[in-house]
């Protein structure tokens, strides 16, 4: 087994994710096997409890993980599927400990950060990097193990004496160790500076762990000079510094590492005899996607109604989701984020101009999100963005959160039920239209929610949704909530027009909303952001994006098809009036000819 480990410096954030699944990206495109995991060494068992101002989203896996946003980008790059354990914590690492010392374990032993807990950390590594993460159950060469946080930061420090450990324990020609570092560029001097390099480094080193690569991360591109800089103050050669600085997008961070010799040092670092591809067609599939990504310039503008507006990272999956399906069409998305509690009427007299501000960028927008959240912050907003795109056909798409909003606002606005409310918003509500899971809710905020990949069956024939899933008879999505719809007022709300057009296999959880006569009104409770790759977009994501520039229906009409890789300009849906009783007949096959799947 091989390992990559990827350190940080200077500071936090620096891109240590993207730098890491590059490195698996480059490896998997050479037909090595690769698997990934991220250290966080906070305490906290998981992310689950996490508000994502803290680090973003709560990203979650098919095995019910909730875990650091990072790993979304390893399965986004890689197309593989992680596990809870490819995620450590302190929390995790302790507990671990401790459970074994109260077992007896240790039995007449004074248990110590050092060697326990670093061998802990260090048989967790070598547990799990040899678990396989593909479908065809084949075991990985390389585990890329990425150590979150900055080198220096007291409570990184007994992972970092574990991988001193460790690197003796696989032996020199399996572990190697990349420093990804900030190279700043002051607009004082315009120059870059590589003193904090040089420290981190020097830090890193004091610890006992040599860097066999450096990436230095800058704003803009540096010189061969700073390389030798660094080559010669870090005790590096000149080809095991990269360079990295600010792209057009993430996909062309791989492209530019590949072109750096990184393949060549790798083979020979780790001794993967690897048989180098030929250039024409290595990576060909990320090069078009960064290419066409490059080139975009029809734009949609599409408004995401939420709470935690304030980090963009909030909903990293959100943004990638989006970002794929309307590349796949090919259009730039322009995701405005708006404020909930801004749409409220609340706010109209307590700042009138970011009240008016806010339905001001609704109104402009082609399409309309309302992603997953917790609490009652911002309901009432979100419940507005529902109504209005209800009554204006906007195409909207509810995640989560967003389905129980749509389904509160259509009993109180269409049903008549004044009071209808949530019990997490209201627990008193005489019209508890949305009620709480109790099996889901034993009291415990961790880990308690219904999570990871379920079964969604289709039960609606002609349903849009369905139909862009590949009139497939249900799908796996990726859940984490832990309200739902009340069954008891599910005829109600269908009888008015708000379809139930899919549930579980017990026909208990209702799972996906549409609005009858809509031209996209979509809703599920289940979250397909998590699975959305960047050459195989969600498909509630791809009806979205093609129903906010007018071209589904022409798109439903084709048999899931674009032409030859978009819609003409000159088409839009009213020029593909389609029947009810085509819809029906409908293949579903994609593009490449494949079903039209988010799987």
């Amino acid at each position: 087994m091989k390992y990559i480990l990827v350190t940080g410096g200077v500071i936090s954030g620096v891109g240590k994710g993207v730098i890491a699944s590059s490195f698996g990206t480059i490896l998997k495109n050479c037909g090595i096997p690769v698997t990934s995991i991220k250290i966080d060494p906070y305490i906290n068992i998981d992310a689950g409890t996490f508000s994502p101002y803290e680090h973003g989203e709560v990203y979650v896996l098919d095995d019910g993980g909730e875990v650091d946003l990072d790993l979304g980008n390893y399965e986004r790059f890689l197309d593989v599927t992680l596990h809870r354990d490819n995620n450590i914590t302190t929390g995790k690492i302790y507990q671990s400990v401790i459970n074994k010392e109260r077992k007896g374990d240790y039995l007449g032993k004074t248990v110590q950060v050092v060697p326990h807990i670093t061998d802990a950390i260090q048989e967790w590594v070598d547990r799990v990097g040899n678990e396989s993460v593909t479908q065809d159950g084949s075991k990985p060469v390389v585990c890329i193990v990425e150590l979150g946080g900055t080198i220096g930061d007291i409570e990184g420090m007994p992972f970092v004496e574990a991988f001193r450990q460790f690197q003796f324990r696989v032996k020199k020609e399996n572990f190697c160790c990349a420093h990804v570092s900030l190279v700043p560029q002051p607009r004082s001097t315009g120059e870059p500076k590589t003193k904090p390099t040089q420290s981190s480094v020097r830090e890193l080193r004091g610890l006992g762990l040599s860097p066999d690569l450096i990436v230095c991360r800058s704003e803009k591109p540096i010189g061969d000079s700073v390389k030798e800089k660094i080559s010669n103050f870090c005790h590096v050669a000149p080809e095991q510094v990269l360079t990295i600085h600010d792209l057009s997008s993430i996909y062309r961070v791989p492209l530019l590492m590949e072109s750096q010799g990184i393949i060549e040092f790798l083979n020979d670092r780790l001794q993967l005899n690897i048989v180098m591809p030929r250039p024409r067609y290595f990576m060909r599939k990320w090069r078009d996607l960064a290419e066409r990504i490059d080139h975009l310039r029809k734009e949609v503008n599409i408004a995401l109604v939420g709470k935690y507006t304030k980090l963009e990272d909030s909903y990293a999956s959100v943004t990638k989701a989006l970002q794929h399906a309307s590349v796949e069409v090919g259009y730039r998305v322009k995701l405005t984020y708006i404020e909930a509690a801004n749409l409220e009427q609340a706010m109209k007299q307590e700042n009138p101009v970011l009240y008016h501000e806010a339905w001001q960028q609704l109104c402009k927008s082609n399409g309309v999100i309302v992603p997953g959240g917790f609490g009652k912050r911002g309901i009432e907003g979100k419940i507005e963005a529902c109504k209005w795109c209800r009554m204006n056909d906007k195409p909207f798409l509810g995640i989560c959160m967003g389905l129980q909003a749509a389904v509160i606002e259509f009993g109180r606005n269409v049903l008549g039920v004044a009071g209808a409310n949530s019990t997490e918003i209201d627990q008193y509500t005489d019209h508890p239209i949305v009620i709480d899971m109790p099996e889901h809710n034993p009291g415990q905020m961790g880990g308690t929610m219904r999570l990871g990949k379920r079964y969604t069956r289709f039960t609606a024939a002609n349903s849009i949704i369905k139909q862009l899933y590949g009139n497939k008879e249900g799908v796996e999505e990726r859940h984490r909530h832990r309200y739902e719809v009340n069954p008891k007022y599910v005829d109600d709300l269908e009888t008015a027009g708000l379809k139930f057009v899919g549930h579980d296999d017990e026909k208990v959880r209702m799972e996906i909303i549409e609005l009858e006569g809509h031209s996209y009104y979509v809703a599920t409770q289940f979250h397909p952001e998590y699975l959305s790759r960047p050459l195989k977009p969600s498909p509630p994501f791809l009806g979205l994006i093609l129903a906010s520039v007018g071209k589904l229906k022409n798109y439903l009409a084709r048999g899931c098809r674009l032409s030859p890789r978009q819609l003409s300009d000159n088409e839009s849906d009213e020029d593909y009036p389609i029947d009810p009783l085509v819809k029906l007949q409908i293949s579903g096959t994609s593009s490449n000819g494949s079903t039209c799947s988010s799987n």
